[in-house]
């Protein structure tokens, strides 16, 4: 390349290949579960609604398999890959014509932007825009402007401290691997960013395959897809996101979220706390978009680490933590699960029995969703309740059941095959570099980073 600002250009280019990405069905030929009418709608927000069936803390149980850091890790992944800000709850929503505006590949773009050329906020002029901004008077806080306004790509990776943190040390390990790859001998500073950035996707990617989805599909379900194909989630030219998987089954994280959390040895509080000012400058709960001395995370609280007492998630199943269902940032409804299922039912669902069929599964038989009867929904179930549903039958609720696992790992799995410059595509023998004997966990990114 003949210059620097050639190389930004392109990068800027490339960037937005996919911005005009839509949703789709990864069963467009199911029909949907229930016709969008008052009964039913009613129906589903009896189900979801608070000290309802799917509130009752008491039976909130942890999950011994997954540490909580990885219910927002989770989150974090969903913010890179979807963002559908302009669907509706009150009609239905055609996926075909309802933009994508993150894109459907596992490449970080909530952490990059457009690169320092369409995105200088989000960059550290001083460093020649090589390296991600850190606010050097609040170096615990992602960087904010005046009004307290996170500058990140995407501002949900603002909606509560944990994730806030969280974005925060992917911005310090792209800085720290910038370190490492200089150290290594490439100093022009567009080579050095492209390097660093690489290497930085690459090794998240490698968590996404072989820490995260073991834990929420199993390893098997990995296995097979690696080495068998594909069933189910299938494109011709580049990946999209099914409406299967964004409005169903990758909503487990609202069943793992815990009701309080041990932030650091100063702070514990509610994951929200809807009688808080929410003009108040440090409330005691985990909102975002807030900035005070105590608002920080102990990673050794959320990872398994060589010390610390690490919280559990909670499992995956169809009781939701408590102050899920009283959200103070969004209008009615307010709880989340009549959310998750109005959704659902937008965008004309299959059924969860519909879907196991299709998949050549055994259905979860009427009487494990007996509670749901009365509603009429123990034999055409809601996706997303079925498949938690399904967890908790089939797992125990320590991982995903047949149909819920399928879906995640399917998809998954299948952007980084579809995006050729994934390791997986790229390099499919590649091992981490910058981990132990070619092994990388998110506990390895955390401390690079200096976070943990």
């Amino acid at each position: 390349m003949k210059s620097n600002e050639e190389f930004w250009q392109r990068y800027y280019n490339q960037s937005k290949v996919n911005d005009s990405d839509k949703f789709g069905r990864m069963f467009p030929f199911l029909p949907s579960a229930h016709k969008d009418t008052k009964k039913v709608r009613s129906a589903l927000l009896e189900l979801g609604k608070k000290e309802g069936i799917m509130d009752n803390d008491s039976k909130n149980l942890d999950n011994p398999k997954i540490p909580s850091g990885f219910t927002f890790f989770g989150q974090f992944i969903d913010h890179d890959i979807t963002f559908d800000p302009t669907s509706s709850l009150e009609h239905q929503n055609d996926p075909n014509t309802i933009e994508n505006f993150r894109t459907p590949v596992l490449e970080l773009d909530s952490i990059y932007g457009g690169g320092p050329v369409a995105s200088p906020h989000l960059y550290d002029i001083t460093t020649g825009g090589i390296k991600l901004l850190i606010d050097k008077d609040f170096p615990n806080d992602v960087p904010r402007n005046s009004q307290n306004t996170a500058l990140m790509a995407d501002p949900r990776n603002d909606e509560n401290l944990i994730i806030s943190q969280l974005h925060l040390a992917f911005l310090k390990f792209h800085n720290a691997v910038v370190d490492q790859v200089i150290a290594n001998g490439i100093t022009a500073p567009f080579q050095a960013f492209a390097e660093a950035q690489r290497l930085v996707r690459w090794h998240y990617q490698w968590i996404v395959l072989y820490e995260y989805l073991p834990l929420i599909v199993g390893k098997s379900v990995i296995k097979d897809i690696l080495k068998n194909g594909r069933k189910f989630y299938k494109f011709k030219n580049k990946p999209y996101i099914p409406v299967e998987f964004a409005m169903a089954a990758f909503r487990i994280g609202h069943s793992q979220v815990r009701p309080v959390y041990k932030v650091n040895s100063q702070f514990t509080a509610p994951i929200f706390n809807s009688s808080q000012d929410q003009n108040h400058p440090d409330p005691d709960d985990l909102r975002g978009g807030k900035r005070a001395p105590r608002r920080f995370v102990e990673w050794s609280n959320f990872f398994n680490t060589e010390s610390g007492v690490v919280q559990q998630g909670k499992k995956i199943d169809t009781t939701i933590s408590s102050p899920m269902f009283e959200l103070p940032f969004v209008p009615d409804p307010k709880a989340l699960p009549q959310r998750s299922l109005l959704r659902g039912l937008s965008f004309g669902l299959p059924s969860g029995q519909d879907i196991a069929k299709e998949m050549f599964i055994r259905p979860l038989l009427p009487v494990d969703l007996s509670d749901v009867a009365d509603l009429g929904f123990d034999r055409k179930t809601p996706l997303w309740f079925y498949i938690l549903r399904e967890a908790q039958i089939e797992k125990d609720g320590t991982r995903l059941g047949p149909v819920g696992g399928r879906i995640v790992a399917e998809v998954l799995i299948g952007l980084l095959q579809g995006d050729e410059q994934s390791f997986l595509r790229e390099n499919p023998d590649w091992k981490p570099t910058l981990g132990k004997k070619g092994k990388f966990r998110m506990t390895d990114l955390l401390k690079i980073a200096g976070v943990l």
